[in-house]
């Protein structure tokens, strides 16, 4: 358990219990009502519980006492600590999210934090590998035809084909594969489902590790994983991580993970002539602004092909 888990446990257990009870109700809901995920419920557990805390050092102790004073206090305090606007601009998300829940269930008179306004947050463009890059990338498992081989070449092709978090990825089970639509079917953020195509080469390597690699790993009916580890069970995300970081290395391009390929593919297919919103839809963005971003990193690679090639540049 890290240092900051204890503390947010240790402050949560200062709390006067009506606001101790609030912050549990709450975080049952994010877990069960949205599902949200562990980490997500985690971090805005550990937000609250620090508001709540510079309520009651504000002299407070119920969550019916907060207003939008305390929630301003509360984030100019961080923000005299030495918060990052991104932190701030996350923290005021939680704490308008937990008003507005707590409204909802009565604990609070109005939603008192909706007109709490976030810092903006400076929001750096994503690092992409070229179209060369990338495809250098998923063929860099073909130089042997082990089972861990075959596997590693069908993780690579379906992140950078579908662009699927690496979550995602690794969620899916054998029957979530539509071979001859050539379709995934991901279970998304907030338990949303949406079909993802993917292309020829992603087919192929799926297909050579379904057929030599999978059943050699898995063996019969141990799992339904579509991806399995060295050992027979699913394949974790941070294992995945690992992998696509150790061939990116090997193959002496620039340092990657699976959110890279995924930020690859969204700009590859957005410069290829995509439909933003069909973009979007892929990768299971809620807002549009999520995936507006990609149109930056495509003008940023204009630009610096015009930089080089155009003669008044």
């Amino acid at each position: 358990m890290s240092r900051n888990r204890r503390s947010t446990r240790a402050i949560h257990e200062t709390l006067p219990a009506p606001m101790r009870e609030a912050v549990d109700n709450f975080a049952q809901h994010l877990s069960r009502v949205d599902n949200r995920s562990e980490h997500t419920v985690r971090a805005y557990v550990a937000d609250i519980v620090s508001l709540l805390d510079h309520a009651v050092r504000m002299g407070h102790s119920t969550p019916g006492d907060l207003d939008l004073a305390v929630l301003r206090s509360w984030l100019a305090k961080l923000r005299t600590l030495g918060a990052a606007r991104t932190s701030l601009a996350r923290r005021a998300a939680s704490a308008r999210t937990f008003s507005a829940w707590a409204h909802r269930t009565g604990l609070l008179a109005s939603d008192v934090g909706a007109p709490l306004a976030s810092p903006r947050a400076h929001r750096e463009l994503p690092s992409v590998l070229r179209a060369d890059q990338a495809a250098q990338l998923v063929v860099a498992p073909d130089d042997g035809v082990s089972p861990v081989q075959l596997r590693d070449r069908a993780l690579l092709e379906l992140l950078y084909a579908t662009g699927v978090r690496v979550s995602e990825l690794c969620g899916l089970d054998l029957g979530d594969v539509d071979h001859a639509r050539r379709v995934v079917r991901v279970l998304g953020k907030g338990g949303k489902e949406r079909s993802v195509p993917y292309g020829l080469p992603a087919q192929r390597a799926l297909d050579d590790w379904l057929r030599l690699g999978r059943p050699a790993l898995a063996g019969p009916g141990r799992t339904d994983a579509l991806l399995v580890g060295a050992r027979g069970g699913r394949l974790q995300p941070t294992m995945a991580r690992r992998i696509v970081s150790d061939y990116a290395r090997a193959a002496g391009l620039p340092r990657t993970s699976p959110h890279g390929l995924r930020h690859s593919a969204a700009t590859h297919l957005l410069e290829g002539g995509a439909d933003l919103r069909a973009v979007q839809e892929l990768l299971g963005h809620a807002s549009l602004s999520s995936t507006q971003i990609y149109t930056h990193v495509s003008v940023e690679r204009l630009r610096a092909v015009y930089r080089q090639a155009h003669p008044r540049a």
